[in-house]
């Protein structure tokens, strides 16, 4: 035992002679832990955040959303023609006679070209729909307010629950319950404002096809009593006269498991009407959260392996420095065999300094790879908004890394085992050195 810890003693103080050489051989070990610990970290944060944002759309939800289809686009420029498409009332009587055993069934219809309040104004995103919404959507009220209620849909109230980024827009230095809000010509007053929702350019943004936060809900009655199934919308200098009469329907399952099963009977019952779908789309959060785990799962085992090669350099590096270090050390060799050190004794010191090189190496890659790892959430979107910068990146830029306590240990002690492997050959050469002839070497 003593006298391995003198052959610990004698590596380590081999190192500490050539401090600069042993930090430039480590360093291709430090740059390859914190590499790896940096893209997994990245590749993580990105995961949870798609992760979140599919899973804010629920999990155990369907949407089914009316959409334009290709070749209306040219006919409905006409001013005299109506384009009817997407879903209809029948397809919605549909899913709530056959479809008994999803927990929730809740349309939502888009009315209004215009949302304004003085001299304020925006493109409409109102939806009629049902109180059933807030619980299939996972909406929060903020305090003060509240969601729609049956009575309102009882009595056609002419009442909104706006998004947050609505009221910051028309009521930026005022409580918004209880103020009026116009759409088209048609007065609404204010009772509640929803929690903002994390979607906002992301992509459960991508997949509703728009910015939740700027959604105003009204009662599905008021919604047709007052403005009904046809919507007049200028695009492009023409106006564009469209019939839809449910812009989407939200399916809720009981539980994951019978998402798929429930989604795929209702895409058979809009085949009734809807042959190629081609007017209509079924977005699956579950199926495709599944998807993004898989997906970014491959991802993450590229960008590692990727990663993993700095790695193999700085092994090939330690490699190299100690086959000189044998060259440079042979009459020491020499006077070690011919003081009694063994074969076994040689390649133990040789592999202290490879192993120790590349422990002090890993250690101090495993602190880089997290400092950068946690400055690059503030540091990125602050590059950006350089003006040499700024515009590259449309929308605002979110990076959150996130550290894995898997990726600190694999990098850590793959990069141990690499110097070790990588030191083995030196060890080797070093040992089979004939005593005689090390101690010749000038």
């Amino acid at each position: 035992m003593g006298f391995l810890l003198e052959i610990i003693r004698l590596g380590l103080r081999n190192l500490g002679l050539h401090k600069l050489r042993s930090i430039l051989t480590s360093l291709g070990i430090i740059l390859g832990v914190a590499a790896v610990i940096i893209v997994v970290s990245i590749g993580e944060g990105n995961k949870q955040a798609t992760l979140r944002e599919i899973q804010a759309l629920g999990a155990t939800n369907i949407i089914i959303r009316s959409q334009k289809p290709p070749q209306s686009s040219s006919a409905s420029t006409s001013n005299t023609l109506i384009v009817r498409y997407g879903i209809e009332r029948v397809d919605l009587r549909r899913f709530e006679e056959y479809l008994h055993d999803a927990k929730i069934v809740v349309p939502l219809k888009g009315v209004g070209s215009e949302v304004r309040r003085r001299n304020e104004r925006s493109l409409s995103q109102v939806f009629g729909t049902r109180p059933s919404l807030a619980t299939a959507a996972n909406l929060r009220v903020r305090s003060g307010g509240r969601y729609l209620l049956p009575e309102d849909l009882s009595t056609a109230a002419p009442v909104a629950v706006i998004g947050s980024e609505i009221a910051d827009k028309f009521f930026r230095l005022e409580d918004p319950v209880g103020k009026d809000l116009r759409v088209d010509n048609q007065v609404f007053t204010v009772i509640g404002v929803l929690e903002p929702i994390g979607l906002a350019g992301g992509a459960g943004s991508a997949l509703v096809g728009r910015d939740l936060n700027k959604d105003v809900h009204i009662p599905l009655t008021t919604a047709e009593r007052q403005f009904g199934d046809v919507q007049i919308r200028r695009q492009s200098g023409a106006f564009n006269n469209e019939e839809v009469q449910i812009g989407e329907v939200y399916l809720q399952a009981r539980n994951t498991d019978e998402v798929i099963d429930l989604a795929a009977r209702a895409t058979r019952i809009l085949e009734i009407d809807h042959p190629d779908l081609r007017d209509v789309q079924v977005i699956v959060p579950w199926e495709l959260l599944q998807n993004a785990k898989r997906t970014m799962l491959v991802w993450n085992i590229m960008l590692v392996s990727i990663a993993a090669i700095s790695l193999l350099v700085g092994g090939i590096g330690i490699m190299n420095i100690m086959l000189a270090s044998v060259v440079e050390r042979t009459r020491e060799i020499g006077i070690r065999r011919a003081m009694g050190a063994t074969r076994n004794h040689i390649v133990a010191q040789f592999l202290v300094e490879t192993g120790s090189i590349s422990t002090f190496g890993g250690i101090l890659g495993i602190g880089v790879g997290i400092g950068v790892s946690m400055g690059l959430g503030s540091f990125i979107p602050w590059v950006l908004s350089l003006p040499v910068f700024r515009g590259m990146v449309e929308g605002k830029f979110n990076l959150q890394p996130e550290i894995t306590a898997w990726s600190i240990v694999i990098s850590f002690f793959v990069a141990a085992g690499v110097g070790l492997v990588f030191g083995i050959y030196p060890a080797i050469v070093a040992s089979r050195k004939d005593p005689i002839e090390a101690l010749r070497h000038d």
